[in-house]
């Protein structure tokens, strides 16, 4: 089973079933579908695998969509949807390098995705995100520290 939700409302559910259309893919990210004896040009506007959300054009409309597998939709029958919910614990360094900006500081809230700090490794700047929501507890590093790779940098509460 598997469900599809569009736009928040519109709901989708099939089960091993089979489509009747002709898909190809023109470029990355485009698409020419035919169903039907109708022709369809698709884009992908967005795309976030990890929660299995995407936001495509289909000829000028924009949908919203939300993909649920057999597991996602155990789990949400469980009722254990929070618990994918990431609470954020700490941020450490991925590699070895510089820290050459400190975003955030003690007291402020971060989101899943926001930016903590920049960190300089091999010659490029690499931007830290926070991986889950939390507040910043403690920061660890000062602009211009050299940092080791799994150094915590930033302190979650």
């Amino acid at each position: 089973m598997y469900k599809t939700i569009i736009n928040g409302e519109q709901e989708l559910s099939f089960e091993n079933q089979n489509f009747d259309w002709d898909l190809l893919e023109v470029k990355e990210g485009y698409f020419h579908i035919v169903q039907n004896n109708k022709s369809y040009t698709a884009s992908v506007l967005e795309a976030n695998h990890e929660d299995k959300t995407f936001k495509i054009r289909i000829n000028q409309e924009v949908y919203s969509i939300e993909l649920k597998d057999k597991f996602d939709l155990l789990v949400e029958k469980l009722g254990l949807t929070n618990m994918n919910a990431q609470k954020a614990n700490d941020v450490k360094a991925p590699m070895p390098g510089l820290v050459l900006d400190v975003l955030v500081k003690e007291g402020d809230e971060v989101a899943k995705g926001d930016s903590v700090l920049i960190l300089e490794a091999m010659k490029m700047e690499n931007v830290i995100k926070a991986a889950g929501d939390g507040v910043v507890q403690k920061i660890s590093v000062d602009k211009g520290a050299a940092v080791e790779k799994n150094q915590v940098l930033v302190e979650f509460s």
